[in-house]
Parts: structure tokens; sequence; C-alpha cells
């Protein structure tokens, strides 16, 4: 499995994708456990792996930088502490900053919501900005790690229309997201983590009903669901995600990728 030479977008499983914005490339939420392998969440929560990721980090090309939404073992694993490289800059929450600092990793990148962070090379400009994502709703949320969603901006070098990518993060439906659409606008292509998880029946990341909740909001052009079947918690498959599309047609068209494929940008 090889990405797309131009702009292109490669599924390696859970919420880890490769990007290629012209001379950038950009590695999200990082998970390599191979199927079979337990997966520590955090704060008690545990599920064994039930895919294959389509990548090793030995095959990844050099790395501007990685994208965490928080720091949880399907988002951050053991395989990508041990093996990435450690001097990647790692842009992410205060909380997991702090806590990659700890663990060796020499540039992570502390974004607080709607914080900046740029790269600039061979003129082009990738801007990743933070934007608002919450974990679950009411008190259970101060129990879990703080999220951030991320909104990639590529300008290429010498003008021309720049390119708008939005990952979810691990978030459920609330008023802040609403935010994200007023800020940026036409948001070129969704990344959405849903699965549905659940603890004692209240919803840690989206199902399929809140992510077309989500997409209705947003009117992102594309869709790219991820995070849907890997784990044994994640508890609403992408097929109810698909025939909740299909009820309600939001205007955004879906992409489906089995891992190792890509989706040209």
């Amino acid at each position: 499995m090889r990405p797309l030479e131009t702009d292109s977008l490669t599924f390696i499983g859970t919420a880890t994708a490769l990007l290629r914005l012209g001379p950038f490339t950009v590695l999200t939420d990082p998970d390599f456990l191979h199927r079979g392998r337990w997966s520590y969440f955090g704060q008690g929560l545990f599920s064994r792996r039930r895919t294959e990721p389509a990548m090793r980090p030995a095959e990844l090309p050099p790395l501007n930088a990685v994208v965490v939404s928080h720091l949880h073992g399907d988002h951050f694993d053991r395989t990508a502490r041990r093996e990435l490289p450690h001097d990647v800059p790692i842009v992410t929450t205060g909380h997991a900053a702090a806590k990659l600092g700890k663990s060796g990793f020499t540039e992570p990148v502390p974004l607080a919501t709607w914080a900046r962070q740029d790269f600039i090379e061979s003129g082009a400009t990738l801007s990743i900005t933070a934007v608002p994502a919450r974990h679950t709703a009411g008190p259970l949320n101060r129990l879990l790690p703080p999220v951030m969603g991320s909104v990639l901006e590529y300008h290429p070098a010498g003008g021309g229309t720049p390119k708008r990518l939005y990952l979810s993060g691990d978030t459920v439906m609330h008023g802040g997201l609403a935010a994200i659409r007023q800020r940026f606008g036409e948001l070129d292509v969704a990344v959405l983590h849903l699965g549905g998880t659940q603890v004692l029946g209240v919803l840690l990341s989206m199902d399929h009903e809140q992510g077309v909740d989500l997409l209705e909001l947003l009117r992102p052009e594309r869709v790219v669901p991820v995070h849907h079947d890997d784990y044994g918690l994640f508890r609403s498959p992408v097929s109810n995600f698909e025939a909740e599309l299909d009820r309600r047609r939001p205007p955004t068209e879906l992409h489906r990728l089995r891992r190792g494929e890509s989706l040209a940008l």
C-alpha cells in the first residue's frame, strides 16, 4: 500500500490517517496495534483490537507533524510512543503535550481552542487550528482527558484556493461546534470519529445519528468516517451511519475508505 502522489488522505485504521498536502505530510491519531492486542484507553476502559492497521511506523514517510486529538490508547498507542521519531512536532492539547514531553518527545505543540500552529515549506503554508471538542456531556467529561478537534488549512505556494480539512476528534454534539462553520466557512473534507462508544449508556464518541447531525451543521463537501469498527467498545457500526445518511441526505458526499485506501484531495 502506497499513498497517492497527489494531495491525499490515506486511511490506516482507527482514527489514524496519513495526509499529504503539497510538501507537507501529517499523521493523525497514531494507533498501530496489531489485531488481537489489548488497548488501554484510560480511565479503566480497555478493548481488544479487531482490525489490522494498513501501515507500520517504519513504513511512514518523513513527517512534518502529528496531530493527536487526545491522549487515549486508541489515539496514541504504545507502539507510537516507542517507534515514532521523538523529535517530530506533535500538535495536541496542553494535557497531552505535557505528558508526551515527559515521555521523551521533544517537540509537543500544545494548542488551546482556536489557537493555531503554522508550518511553512517551499513557499506553501499549513495551518493547524484547534477547534471545540468534548469527549462526552455532563460531569463525566471532567474525568476524561481534554479533546481537540482540528482544522487543517493548506495554502499552496504561489496562491490558489486553500484546502480545509476538519478532524473531529472524539467529540459528541455540543453547542460549541457551530462556531467551526462560522469561523472557517466551507470545509472540503470532514473526518468524523464515530463508533458510538458508551459508558453506562453515555456516549463518548458520536454515534450514527450525531454524526449526521454534525454534517447538517457544518455542511462539508465530503466526509470520511473513521473510528467505527476497530474495537469492541465501538457500538455504532458504519452501516448505521450510511443508512442515516441515506435517510436524511445532508449535502455531503460519503467516502468510506478501506484500510490502505486513499482519497485524492
